[in-house]
């Protein structure tokens, strides 16, 4: 394991505070906001503090209301809105300064059988014959942006290999479809809820950028301002992301000013483990 994955479950490791509420640390970025994953991921873990353990997260649905500051800490509220049968809900506020940043709301379930079928997962190389993302090399990071450097730690603790063809850096007009390949840079615990937090931690990056594809732009592009709304996830079997899983996106639709993307994500034999979707500020700003 790396120390940019150390540092990165560290920071998942939330300190309890008081009953229902929760303190995690930030990571440090370039670009003077929090990682929507982290706060997504860090949600999830406070949710799941105040949840029994033999109830796993199904879905969540978060939406971000003010950037966060990386420099402060931010306090979790978790309020337990139901405790059913087989469903516990819990909504979650993330705050700083007093302020909500982003808002929660996470369901969890008892485990059990039942009906079962998946969308196939399409047809790709496998993760050892495709390229590292471009951005994840740092002789090519140097040629980015100087706002875009190494220093966020998400690159650096996943390891993402791009199995479509597209380049950040020289982005070309393409149809809006993503697939990538990702896995930690070292072994994760035998902690389902670490996998399941990773997994959200994971699948902001990339995802938005999605939208920009056909029309030749990248989220580095010059005078591009792009923010998350709104982050949804659905969890649909177990996984291990100590392996390979493979994330395939693609954008619908991109109109008044947001762009629109949904993602599914399979394991190395094809499942369909999960599902996701997200919407944000799409805009070229006009500031020189």
């Amino acid at each position: 394991m790396n120390d940019a994955l150390k540092q990165l479950l560290e920071i998942l490791s939330l300190k309890k505070i008081d009953e229902c509420l929760y303190m995690g640390d930030s990571q440090t970025t370039d670009w003077g906001r929090v990682y929507g994953g982290q706060v997504l991921a860090q949600g999830l873990a406070a949710a799941q503090l105040q949840t029994s353990p033999d109830r796993d997260v199904h879905s969540f649905h978060s939406y971000f209301l003010r950037p966060g500051n990386p420099d402060l800490p931010i306090i979790y509220e978790v309020e337990c809105t139901l405790e059913a049968g087989t469903i516990s809900n819990r909504r979650i506020v993330a705050k700083q300064g007093g302020k909500p940043s982003c808002v929660m709301a996470a369901s969890f379930q008892l485990r059990m059988d039942g009906l079962n079928h998946r969308k196939p997962m399409p047809t790709v190389p496998e993760p050892e014959d495709t390229p590292l993302e471009l951005i994840s090399i740092s002789e090519e990071i140097k040629l980015a942006p100087a706002d875009w450097s190494p220093k966020f730690i998400a690159h650096q603790a996943i390891e993402f290999r791009n199995a479509s063809d597209y380049d950040f850096l020289s982005p070309k007009t393409t149809e809006p479809v993503k697939r990538l390949w990702m896995r930690p840079r070292g072994t994760l615990p035998e902690d389902r809820n670490v996998h399941q937090y990773l997994l959200a931690y994971a699948s902001d990056f990339f995802f938005l950028n999605v939208a920009t594809q056909p029309h030749g732009l990248s989220f580095i592009t010059e005078n591009m301002r792009m923010a998350t709304i709104d982050h949804s996830m659905w969890y649909h079997r177990d996984f291990d992301f100590n392996d390979w899983l493979l994330y395939d996106m693609e954008s619908p639709s991109a109109s008044n000013g947001r762009g629109f993307v949904t993602g599914r994500v399979y394991d190395r034999a094809g499942r369909l483990v999960a599902s996701s979707t997200q919407e944000g500020i799409m805009r070229i700003s006009n500031k020189k």
